[in-house]
């Protein structure tokens, strides 16, 4: 127990037989459950944790491989179903610093945030330590997820190193997050929509230890960037139009048709001056007035995001709209 409440590990794991015991071993004795949930690895992970025989590791295994996303939401309603008042996400790979869960779980164990996330890009070792493609990958999808979350104050979307309070995990529709590589992301867009606090911390930055990352950027960051879309404007909904409304979604998509047209009608005046056709000067004041009106309502659709959430990044109390 830390701070008086129960705690619980989740540790997603796929073939990750040489490392899951080093991260087993290495979680902290205030932890009270640590869930294994193996997602249909095809080596010996769910042997090796079980070769370890500690009471308070349990295993929970997947009959298919169905994501990391997945394998973290069958973790988070195990921890539901026993109640367990603070949750964390440590990855199986020994990639996450064990001595960061308590900066981690206390301030989610003493009410002051809903979601503790750590930040591997705070420290000055980031840049140096994290492999550059995958550190400009990390800056790209963090930009994305800060316009589609509204957490302009958290960085570093792909962490999974995370706690979250049972309260929220309670009112999250965790059969509607994503459930594989895009989670963290999806995961911050959900928790906007019901207003939870969320705080990032630093933490250390873990390679080179014998792990192995099957993440292909090039596949990556499309897939999550149109995931990031569908939840930019899902958000929009159900947020700013269903639960509360708020003028900005009239500046986005005011922002949004002006920049198209203007994009548009400037593409078309191109080709056509490629071809040889005159260009009146009134088109082109036309095409820079709806570039400039189209940014300039996005960015002050954006301003109110940030003054809209801008409590969210704890202390405060949450507010819970429904």
């Amino acid at each position: 127990m830390l701070e008086g409440k129960r705690v619980a590990v989740v540790v997603p794991a796929h073939d990750e037989e040489k490392l899951i015991g080093d991260t087993i071993r290495s979680i902290p004795d205030f932890v009270d459950r640590v869930i294994v949930v193996d997602d249909k690895s095809k080596d010996g992970t769910v042997a090796a944790v079980r070769a370890l025989n500690y009471q308070r590791v349990e295993v929970l295994e997947h009959e298919r491989n169905l994501g990391v996303g997945a394998a973290i939401l069958t973790g988070y309603r195990r921890a539901i179903e026993e109640r367990i008042d603070v949750t964390a996400v440590m990855a199986a790979d020994a990639q996450m610093d064990p001595g960061d869960l308590e900066t981690l779980v206390a301030p989610v164990a003493r009410g002051e945030v809903d979601y503790a996330k750590a930040n591997r890009l705070f420290t000055g070792q980031a840049w140096e330590v994290i492999p550059r493609y995958r550190y400009l990958g990390n800056a790209m999808l963090s930009l994305l997820t800060k316009i589609a979350s509204g957490y302009w104050h958290v960085a570093d979307s792909q962490s999974g190193y995370t706690a979250i309070s049972l309260e929220m995990l309670e009112l999250l529709d965790l059969d509607r997050i994503y459930p594989r590589y895009g989670f963290p992301n999806d995961m911050l867009v959900h928790l906007n929509v019901w207003n939870g606090r969320v705080r990032d911390y630093p933490s250390r930055p873990i390679y080179g230890v014998g792990e192995r990352s099957g993440i292909r950027l090039r596949k990556v960051v499309p897939s999550i960037s149109w995931l990031l879309m569908k939840g930019f404007f899902w958000r929009m909904r159900v947020k700013y139009v269903i639960r509360d409304f708020h003028p900005l979604v009239f500046f986005y998509a005011l922002g949004m048709l002006a920049t198209v047209i203007g994009l548009a009608l400037g593409i078309a005046e191109v080709v056509l001056r490629i071809l040889g056709n005159a260009i009146t000067p009134a088109t082109i004041v036309l095409v820079a007035l709806l570039l400039i009106s189209g940014s300039q309502f996005t960015l002050f659709a954006m301003w109110f995001d940030m003054e809209s959430n801008k409590d969210l990044g704890g202390r405060g109390r949450r507010r819970t709209d429904r």
